[in-house]
């Protein structure tokens, strides 16, 4: 959508600027122009002079203005079971929450999907996925529920439509009636896209196609889902490598690892990203980079699940695009994309690069044009450039947690959780002042609470 002739204007001035872009140009004291939906002007100083139909002017000392956080994989259903089997690896995990997670309803899913957005939103994430994969037979519209909370939030969104077809019978760990067949899911699954997906410039929901996992999913649905997504011009999305089970699943089952498999399968391209990636070796990393596969790195649900640590530093040296994701807030309870900043350089230098890992800026460019890039929508969001979409992020920085602390990077990612005194997506406020414009917070928490004690009964059938 092309923005209007005179379109309405919001000048920043006054504060630090990282615009992310592919020189990483920053301005110590600078001013963002917004028109419309769009970055009018990034730069030094002042805002040009004269700039006409100016309907706010915000004085930014003190803060830092970045792009808008890119959360690149969740599981926003998880919401209301969170604190649940927090001493369990991957596996026993799952086989603890799958007899509640095939519980879930469309009223469920709704509030939990609003609960994750209110938490990724406050905390300066402007565009949130959703990988839902769990269709519990006569439990409503789910994708329509995720998709509509994230429509009153406000959020650029992603839904990456999942399904399971791999069931207890056949050797997986959801119960039967949790799963859908091949020719279900595929059908479900271009339904969505049919009454969803948004291919243009300025898209606030887009669709993906996205079976679970390998050991949750036939090899006919992940070939047949790869095949559909490419008839129908959408992105592809799975988990992948993200536990040493995995691996030998696949090589007892398959013959190979899991990236063979995938290959084999049509699972790596330009236009597929894959959650986790933990156990990746020297040629899954260059299969990846061959390809142009990406990776959602969720650093704090990969240490909360022992699951080990992804070779993030050498993806990146390899050319392989990596983004930040939170991952279901049953294994992140916090549900913050910001933690994911600080926890992926923290996490990385515990690696054989230690120190030279990854800096500030890096962890800042993961979790900002890293993610656009995995989303496949690095020309539109992911850095503050004149033409893109204005979403964008003003982080207060000058109270006892940050002032002291001298570069206003370093203090976003290695400081404590900045408060947001401003958060616009598609120029349009989110958050002003730490609190949702959009809904109503103490509602949604209520809701929430309440939904998390209706599953937790059914569940235990009582």
């Amino acid at each position: 959508m092309a923005a209007p002739a005179d379109p309405q204007r919001i000048v920043i001035e006054g504060c630090a600027v990282a615009t992310v872009d592919a020189d990483d140009t920053e301005y110590a004291r600078g001013h963002i122009v917004v028109a419309g939906n769009r970055i009018e002007s990034v730069g030094p100083g002042r805002a040009p002079e004269g700039l006409a139909n100016v309907v706010r002017r915000i004085d930014g000392t003190g803060h830092l203005a970045t792009p808008g956080l890119v959360n690149t994989h969740h599981h926003f259903y998880q919401w209301i079971t969170r604190g649940l089997a927090t001493d369990h690896n991957l596996f026993d995990w799952l086989v603890a929450l799958y007899p509640t997670w095939a519980r879930i309803d469309e009223p469920m899913v709704r509030a939990a999907a609003q609960g994750s957005l209110a938490m990724m939103a406050r905390g300066g994430v402007t565009t949130a996925t959703d990988h839902h994969y769990v269709h519990p037979r006569g439990s409503g519209d789910l994708s329509g529920a995720v998709i509509g909370a994230a429509r009153d939030m406000g959020v650029r969104f992603t839904l990456a439509r999942g399904s399971m077809d791999r069931g207890e019978k056949d050797g997986g760990l959801p119960p039967d009636f949790a799963v859908e067949s091949l020719d279900e899911a595929l059908a479900a699954t271009e339904a969505t896209i049919d009454a969803h997906h948004d291919a243009s410039f300025d898209a606030m929901t887009q669709i993906a196609v996205a079976p679970c996992s390998p050991f949750s999913v036939s090899t006919r649905l992940l070939t047949q889902a790869a095949e559909l997504a490419r008839r129908r011009g959408v992105r592809l999305h799975t988990h992948g490598s993200e536990t040493v089970e995995e691996e030998r699943f696949c090589k007892e089952l398959f013959g190979c690892g899991p990236t063979d498999y995938f290959e084999s399968a049509g699972w790596l391209g330009d236009d597929v990203w894959m959650a986790h990636c933990v156990h990746m070796d020297d040629s899954d990393i260059a299969a990846f980079a061959r390809t142009g596969t990406g990776v959602a790195h969720c650093p704090s649900s990969n240490a909360r699940l022992a699951a080990g640590t992804a070779r993030v530093p050498d993806m990146l040296a390899a050319g392989v695009p990596v983004g930040l994701g939170v991952d279901g807030t049953a294994s992140n309870e916090s549900g913050e994309l910001h933690t994911e900043l600080r926890n992926a350089l923290l996490i990385n230098r515990l690696g054989a690069h230690r120190e030279k890992a990854l800096d500030v800026r890096g962890a800042l460019r993961l979790g900002t044009y890293g993610g656009a890039q995995v989303l496949g929508r690095a020309g539109e969001i992911g850095s503050l450039e004149a033409g893109k979409l204005a979403d964008l992020v003003l982080w207060k920085l000058d109270t006892l947690a940050h002032a002291s602390i001298a570069d206003p990077v370093t203090a976003l990612v290695l400081g404590a959780a900045a408060p947001v005194t401003l958060s616009l997506v598609d120029g349009r406020p989110v958050v002003e002042a730490g609190r949702l414009t959009t809904v109503d917070e103490d509602a949604v928490a209520r809701a929430t609470r309440d939904e998390a004690r209706r599953l937790a009964r059914i569940a235990a059938g009582t």
